[in-house]
């Protein structure tokens, strides 16, 4: 059941993201060739600790608890990596998801980063990524149901060459990290079957996840981290994203870089 949230409680849920937005203008100061992914993870984590935040993603069970407050995914790593005392190289590409809860209400986001300089087909990437989360927002403004937008999604991934992820989507959030409903980047008959109506009280986490090859992958034995199966780089961009009367609104904003 999809839960509509009311002005103050989508108020209240704007705290949270500001924070995740915080996080990330933190990380975002943080990445460079040298550092660890651990070391940017435990900065995060001491951030939501001054501020009383629960982190969201330590903790999730599975076959192993998560065991961070941020997934760390670098290169051919789709979603779900774990920070490591891996260092970050000149060339590398490195996606962060982090979330938090404040208040008891949610917010979460997901961006992918550049480590210094790199290759062609990473910023291609990259930029197609971003545009492909901001061409969501703005459909979500002009379009009644959502698959209108994630088809809308799919082909502007498609148009350049790329695959969408399609075994891992978005989903409602609100007092809980994962509600109703599911929030696929791409169309398929399941996404027709659940479709949903963009109207206000409404919030989502979409975040699209972009192969340069294909869309296949697999789980590392860490049980956690999700490889593309052909070794090609991915990206993974995320926003909290609040429907009202006045259309969609972001919760996670970008902050500018400290």
């Amino acid at each position: 059941m999809i839960i509509l949230k009311s002005r103050r409680e989508i108020e209240k849920m704007r705290e949270a993201g500001h924070l995740v937005s915080e996080a990330h203008q933190l990380i975002s100061s943080m990445i460079m060739p040298g550092i660890s992914t651990a070391e940017i993870d435990q900065a995060v984590e001491q951030l939501f600790a001054e501020r009383d935040a629960i982190p969201l993603f330590k903790g999730v069970p599975g076959p192993v608890p998560f065991p961070s407050v941020c997934c760390m995914s670098v290169n051919e790593e789709i979603v779900h990596g774990i920070p490591s005392t891996r260092k970050l190289v000149e060339g590398d590409i490195i996606s962060v998801d982090t979330g938090c809860k404040v208040k008891g209400w949610c917010g979460d986001s997901a961006w992918t980063y550049a480590v210094g300089q790199v290759d062609e087909q990473k910023q291609l990437l990259l930029q197609v990524g971003e545009q492909t989360l901001d061409l969501a927002v703005e459909q979500m403004g002009k379009c009644r149901w959502w698959s209108e937008v994630a088809r809308q999604m799919e082909e502007f991934v498609d148009q350049h060459g790329f695959s969408s992820v399609e075994d891992f989507v978005g989903h409602g959030i609100g007092r809980d990290m994962h509600e109703d409903p599911q929030v696929p980047h791409y169309v398929d008959k399941e996404t027709l079957e659940k479709d949903f109506e963009l109207k206000p009280g409404l919030v989502i986490a979409v975040e699209p996840m972009v192969n340069a090859g294909t869309n296949q992958l697999y789980i590392r034995n860490d049980h956690w981290t999700v490889s593309t199966k052909d070794g090609l780089p991915s990206v993974h961009f995320e926003h909290t994203i609040a429907m009202t009367k006045d259309g969609p609104e972001i919760l996670t904003p970008r902050l500018e870089k400290v």
